[in-house]
């Protein structure tokens, strides 16, 4: 099911997962769109009004890094 997920994530959606894992400050702005269809894929969630990793999320991050890495190479 993680990959049907990793391979159907636009940049954008990618993006979002990677700033949210590093805790992107406040003023940091991401994508609305991408962060709502993160958290609707169980992906991330918001507490406290900040976007935050699922555990899920963290996984198809960690999966999709390698290619991601191909990517931007």
């Amino acid at each position: 099911m993680n990959a049907d997920i990793d391979d159907n994530l636009s940049l954008d959606q990618w993006e979002a997962l990677k700033a949210i894992r590093v805790h992107a400050p406040r003023g940091h702005e991401l994508i609305r769109f991408a962060v709502e269809s993160l958290v609707a894929l169980e992906l991330a969630a918001i507490v406290d009004d900040i976007p935050v990793l699922t555990p899920k999320g963290r996984s198809v991050l960690l999966r999709g890094s390698p290619r991601l890495l191909d990517v931007a190479a």
